[in-house]
Formats: structure tokens, C-alpha cells, sequence
């Protein structure tokens, strides 16, 4: 497979952490030219310290991390209870130094991509807005982005509301400039991380490895399992985790070609996706994955760090 040179654009964040940690174990695929963060599971100070606590934990201080937007481009900010108070509850990490790279976020976006060797794959985890300041900001940057890889918005539910994700609900307006048709893109919407799953077992093992990286993935896995065990449920949602998966193994999954519209307003609706079938589409839909390669991926994944990072 030909290397990718990838930013990743997030909040962690639990489902976050694991994307990248799957990211970095496969040095052989990715280049990750960078880490943006914005606000969305939590405020933006809090999810870029949990990206610095993680990034310090596994001594990858050399990707450097760009702090972003503070809000969405219309609404106010709405995080969520469910990584909790932090964003990332269920490790208590080391205390450390490490700083984030003192520049715009945009600008920063602009120059590794414009530096990149070869055209760069955005990894979106979170709410768009970042991406598309970008967009707007530097139309011409679509020449050199080779595809952007987005978690976000659904076929017919809603996880945040009735009808709508959350990644999508926190900025429809972001989604809207994202979404346009302008750069080819791949959504995974939540029908699809239905089988982005981890067992309980695989969850319970993390938890009982004793291994330098395990401590951390065990806890903040037991923390973000907690709602499916409230809900009974034997299988836990990775969301994020779909997109490395993807870039991993895209024919583990499968989707259709779509044109995407969002809905901008409305106390059930606001951040609706409205897919509708058109094959010349730039954007592809995900519809389903192969559960039980997803999870032996992620099992690899966490195995290899865990005897690489001590």
C-alpha cells in the first residue's frame, strides 16, 4: 500500500484516541503530518491538553498538534457528557510539558499540506468546522487534498437528537461547505459504525494487561463502555476508529455514491444528512463493515503498540 500522508483533524475524546492510536501503529501506511483540534465532544482548551496527554504518554512528542476553532461557525458550543468531564475521563495521565504549535489553525492546515510530498488525506473525527475554514479560506487547497475521510451523519437516526449525529449537529453550516462536492470524501455515518464494534471480552482484556500502553487504553475504554453496559449491550461503538479502518481496509466495508445536503436548523433536525444516490458523486457513503475484521484489526493494532511503547 502506498504510504498516506494524513492530518488529522479531532476532539478527543475516547473513539479519537483509538483512531490515532491505530493510525500510529502503522507507520508503514500513514505520515501524519500533523493533529488539529476543535471544539466538539468538549471544549477546545480540554480536548487539546487530552491530545497532549496522549501524544506525551506514548512519546510521539514529534507530531505536533495545532489547537482550533473554539466554537462551531453558527451555534454555541455543545459537548458531551458521555467522554466526561474532560473529554477523555478514565486515565489520570502524567504531568507534562509539551506545548501546541503557536499558529493559526488554518495556516497550519495550509502548510503541511502544501508541503506534503504528496496529496494528503484529511481524517475527520470531529465537527467540521476547521475543515472548513480551510475551504473557504483557500479554495485552491482542494488541488492538493487527495480525499477526506469523515465520521459523521446518518441514513435515518440521530444519536444527539431524532434525526441527527453529532458530529454534523455541532456544525451543519461546517458540514454544508465540507459536504459540497467540491473534493472527493467518504462519510461514515452511524448505520455504518453499528458494526464498528469491540466486544466486552476485548474490553475486559485491555483492562487486565498490565503492559505500559494497556493501562491507558484499558481505562479509558472502561470509562467509555460504561453507557452500552448501562444500556446491557455486550458491544461497544468505536466511532472514529471507522475511518483509520477505512484508509486500512477499505474493502471491508461498502457504501454508495451519493450527494449529500444538510439541514441547517430545527429543534429535531438540525444537522440531518439527506443522502441521494447519484453514482458521478465525489462522495461515497459507507453503508456496513465487516465487524468481526474490524475488531481483530483494532486488537492487532493495540497489541503491536503495546509491545513497541514502554
Amino acid at each position: 500500500m502506498k504510504k498516506k500522508y494524513v492530518l488529522i483533524d479531532c476532539d478527543p475524546g475516547h473513539d479519537d484516541v483509538m483512531a490515532i492510536l491505530s493510525t500510529i501503529a502503522h507507520p508503514d501506511t500513514f505520515h501524519i503530518l500533523g493533529i488539529t483540534t476543535v471544539c466538539g465532544n468538549n471544549l477546545v482548551p480540554l480536548v487539546t491538553e487530552n491530545m497532549l496527554n496522549v501524544l506525551h504518554y506514548i512519546h510521539r512528542e514529534d507530531i505536533p498538534v495545532c489547537m482550533g476553532a473554539e466554537r462551531p461557525l453558527v451555534y454555541p458550543p455543545s459537548p458531551q457528557a458521555a467522554h466526561g468531564y474532560n473529554g477523555l475521563e478514565g486515565f489520570e495521565f502524567p504531568k507534562h510539558t509539551l506545548k501546541t504549535v503557536q499558529q493559526d489553525v488554518i495556516s497550519f492546515m495550509k502548510e503541511k499540506i502544501l508541503s506534503s510530498p504528496e496529496p494528503v488525506t484529511i481524517m475527520a473525527l470531529a465537527p467540521l468546522t476547521n475543515i472548513a475554514k480551510l475551504l473557504q479560506k483557500e479554495p485552491t487547497i482542494i488541488d492538493h487534498i487527495e480525499q477526506i475521510i469523515v465520521m459523521g451523519g446518518s441514513w435515518y437516526r440521530g444519536n444527539v437528537i431524532p434525526h441527527a449525529e453529532f458530529n454534523i449537529y455541532a456544525d451543519p453550516h461546517a458540514a454544508k461547505e465540507v459536504f459540497s462536492g467540491k473534493v472527493s470524501t467518504v462519510i461514515i455515518p452511524l448505520e455504518c459504525c453499528d458494526d464498528c464494534t469491540i466486544s466486552e471480552a476485548t474490553v475486559q482484556s485491555w483492562m487486565h494487561d498490565e503492559r505500559y500502553l494497556t493501562k491507558m487504553v484499558g481505562g479509558i475504554m472502561d470509562f467509555f463502555a460504561i453507557y452500552g453496559r448501562q444500556h446491557h449491550r455486550t458491544r461497544h461503538t468505536i466511532f472514529d476508529l471507522a475511518v483509520t479502518e477505512y484508509l486500512l481496509h477499505p474493502e471491508i466495508f461498502e457504501g454508495e455514491n451519493c450527494d449529500c445536503d444538510i439541514i441547517l436548523s430545527g429543534e429535531e433536525i438540525r444537522g440531518q444528512t439527506v443522502f441521494t444516490t447519484n453514482p458521478n458523486s465525489k462522495i461515497l457513503v459507507l453503508k456496513n463493515a465487516d465487524t468481526n475484521r474490524f475488531e481483530q484489526q483494532i486488537i492487532s493494532d493495540i497489541n503491536y503498540l503495546a509491545n513497541e511503547i514502554i
